[in-house]
């Protein structure tokens, strides 16, 4: 089985702005930004598409093949009542102790990195058991994306914020003989 992660390409959003589950915009280099992620995945129509139903991913996954699925685990951290706030607003007694702890201490009225990498996970199982696929797209989010990668390269989540993440790039997983392996180079 071949797995391509695939984190969605540039957000309409300015810059200190927390988003994590809000639904956003594409910028408008975004037919751009399509043509290099597809340059990075394989061009066939025996390919499932998985893809967070946010419209920053659900419209690049609708533009890689047919075989679509949108599914709510894949979407980005549920900021909660942080939600397109201004990071420097958000009040230090709130963020201060996720901060420390970003992994456990879940947002007010949102969710932990935990959490999050909880749902993940029980779609990437899905993924991994299927028989039914030889090649899968999945179309997320960089806190979805670093949770799976975290766990194929058995390293704490709470340092998986170390594996560099950008739009529209593209993570290349085989599975042999049930074991996963990452292809794409990274670095920690």
């Amino acid at each position: 089985m071949e797995i391509y992660l695939v984190r969605h390409t540039t957000p309409k959003i300015e810059k200190g702005i927390c988003y994590g589950q809000a639904d956003l915009d594409l910028t408008h280099t975004w037919k751009t930004e399509f043509k290099e992620v597809k340059t990075k995945l394989p061009s066939s129509n025996d390919i499932k598409i998985i893809s967070s139903p946010l419209r920053r991913c659900a419209l690049l996954a609708q533009n890689l093949g047919k075989d679509l699925t949108l599914d709510d685990r894949l979407k980005e951290l549920n900021f909660g009542d942080w939600e397109l706030k201004e990071w420097n607003f958000i009040p230090e007694k709130e963020i201060n102790p996720w901060m420390k702890d970003f992994v456990n201490v879940q947002t007010p009225n949102g969710e932990s990195y935990t959490q999050l990498a909880s749902r993940v996970f029980s779609l990437a199982e899905e993924v991994i058991a299927s028989k039914e696929f030889k090649k899968v797209i999945i179309v997320s989010h960089a806190g979805p994306i670093r949770a799976i990668l975290a766990k194929i390269l058995n390293i704490p989540l709470k340092n998986s914020f170390k594996i560099k993440i950008e739009y529209g790039d593209v993570f290349f997983i085989t599975k042999e003989d049930n074991q996963l392996k990452l292809i794409t180079d990274i670095n920690l």
